[in-house]
């Protein structure tokens, strides 16, 4: 079981569900089409210390803190009651970020690979879904990429061994949801941080996702 004795404790800062399902819809954006998708979705001048056009609570802008011994360097680890992800750095620090996890009994703890990353992803809402909004069957061919694609700007998608979970880490069109319990199961970011987290996840990282009894809160 994941514990408050495994985690996280905060110093300084620095700067900083809905489920998915992989079937495709019809096309893919060019790297063009990208580049002005990720323009759209950063402020002008983006600070991740200070960018706050969300009107987000400061404590969920980036931050880098210190982790403690232990965790492994580009392990993902999030907690539920905190509202936080920390992506584990070398050198003993950590990137913080603020994150909206599921409603309801739908947030599902535990420990995940991540096996598949994409930037401006496709999405296609799952059966159990659709039936808890029959809104979402508009989308039953799939979503196509952009900004108002349900996973955002980027995804990444969580496995146990070679099972997808249709769990996923992934950018919001709801960056005011950051915070709260908002998903169908996934974590939520605000898209212009996730896009900043990215490119430092690698294939095959491991995702811990900590239960809302057992999460650890960051502690100064």
């Amino acid at each position: 079981m994941l514990t408050r004795r495994h985690f996280i404790q905060t110093t300084t800062a620095l700067f900083s569900a809905t489920v998915a399902n992989p079937v495709f819809a019809d096309s893919w954006p060019t790297e063009a089409q990208k580049a002005e998708w990720d323009a759209q979705v950063s402020p002008p001048g983006f600070d991740p210390a200070t960018s706050n056009p969300w009107g987000l609570h400061p404590r969920f802008l980036p931050q880098r803190v210190d982790a403690k011994d232990g965790l492994v360097p580009g392990d993902i680890h999030v907690d539920a009651v905190a509202r936080y992800l920390y992506h584990i750095e070398e050198g003993g620090t950590a990137m913080r970020y603020g994150v909206a996890i599921a409603r309801g009994n739908l947030y599902e703890p535990g420990v995940y690979n991540i096996k598949r990353k994409v930037r401006w992803p496709h999405w296609t809402p799952t059966q159990n879904m659709i039936e808890r909004d029959p809104e979402n069957a508009r989308w039953a061919d799939g979503m196509e990429p952009g900004p108002q694609n349900a996973l955002g700007s980027r995804a990444l998608y969580l496995y146990v061994g070679d099972r997808d979970t249709y769990l996923r880490i992934h950018g919001t069109p709801y960056p005011r949801s950051i915070g709260g319990r908002a998903s169908s199961g996934c974590v939520r970011m605000v898209m212009a941080h996730i896009n900043e987290l990215y490119p430092n996840v690698a294939i095959g990282s491991t995702a811990h996702l900590y239960s809302a009894e057992d999460s650890v809160t960051a502690r100064s």
